[in-house]
């Protein structure tokens, strides 16, 4: 695209092995203070429940402590599962935030559990976990919590959410399949694709292009709008880069296959030894980031805009230490022409 690219961030909040989870939390309260330096639009914070990789299990509480330490940068969910929850305590939680940080907060919403199953459950308990069938009305519900203009007929339409009349956060709908992009087109609401997951890619430019077609125009949103999240991990070298980024890949497997204990340093990377079918499914995970040096990852984040026709990426960056992931972010900034904070 002959677009500028717009980048922002997707911090899962990676714990590295032999850390704390408290560390990682610093991390990424620190990472948000320098990424907004580098000229990043969003910082989006991610919820993982019962993963010993990631330590963001409340990204609620995690964008006030972000919102707080930087200026201007806007801070979100990437996202907020919202089966989980009542779309009442989520809109006063986003209100509250919108109240302290007026015109800088965003609510991304998810449909996956970001959990197994049992965990799911337990987030529920006493009750029973919510039929996915029920997200469409969670989120219209949301919506109206948030603007409190529920219909009239509605059961809770005499609730009114608070705190008092805070600017209503930007709302984006995140997902990798055709349902969430279809309701985010029905609803007139921004629509984020997981590039990362990894999930259904092949159908990713698809995915987007059927909500483009199928975009209701909104009052906040007359036009579509599309995100898309990519892992990246850039490097002064190729060689560096692809070090950095087994520790990556080596915790996606840990995590996938119920052995992870923290992001792996590279020499931990280095030194595994892949059992039957592991490296397989390392390589094509592989295969959808955008990893190497400046000008290579320039070149990848190109191809996917050009892919989803769309300039507005998201960054997702897991490395095993800090400054690597620092310096990551720093160096796609710096060949992708973004304005630093003055």
């Amino acid at each position: 695209m002959d677009q500028q690219l717009i980048l922002s961030v997707v911090d899962q909040t990676p714990v590295p092995s032999g850390a704390t989870a408290g560390q990682a939390l610093r991390n990424t309260i620190a990472l948000a203070v320098e990424v907004e330096k580098m000229g990043y639009q969003r910082y989006w914070l991610a919820e993982h429940h019962s993963a010993p990789n990631y330590a963001g299990t409340s990204p609620e509480i995690l964008i006030g402590q972000v919102a707080a330490q930087t200026k201007s940068i806007r801070v979100g969910s990437g996202g907020v599962m919202l089966s989980h929850y009542s779309a009442l305590k989520v809109a006063e939680n986003f209100r509250l935030l919108g109240s302290l940080y007026p015109g800088r907060i965003d609510l991304g919403i998810g449909r996956a559990p970001g959990s197994d199953q049992v965990t799911a459950a337990a987030l529920s308990f006493p009750g029973q976990p919510k039929e996915i069938r029920h997200f469409p009305r969670q989120v219209v519900d949301l919506l109206g919590f948030l603007k409190n203009d529920l219909e009239e007929n509605h059961f809770f339409s005499g609730i009114q959410a608070g705190p008092g009349e805070p600017e209503v956060p930007d709302v984006w709908l995140l997902g990798s399949r055709y349902e969430s992009a279809h309701m985010a087109a029905q609803l007139g609401l921004p629509f984020a694709f997981a590039h990362f997951f990894g999930i259904s890619v092949e159908d990713g430019p698809a995915v987007v292009e059927n909500y483009k077609k199928n975009y209701q125009p909104s009052e906040q949103f007359p036009e579509p709008k599309v995100n898309v999240g990519v892992h990246v991990v850039c490097a002064e070298t190729e060689e560096e880069a692809l070090r950095q980024s087994k520790s990556r890949n080596l915790g996606r497997l840990f995590n996938l296959t119920g052995r992870a204990k923290g992001i792996p340093t590279p020499e931990e990377s280095a030194a595994y030894v892949y059992q039957a079918g592991e490296e397989a499914f390392v390589n094509q995970y592989q295969s959808v980031c955008v990893d190497g040096t400046p000008e290579r990852v320039k070149e990848g984040l190109d191809e996917i805009a050009e892919l989803y026709q769309t300039p507005d990426l998201s960054i997702v960056t897991i490395t095993h230490g800090l400054p690597e992931r620092i310096r990551s972010y720093e160096l796609v900034a710096k060949v992708c022409g973004l304005t630093p904070l003055e």
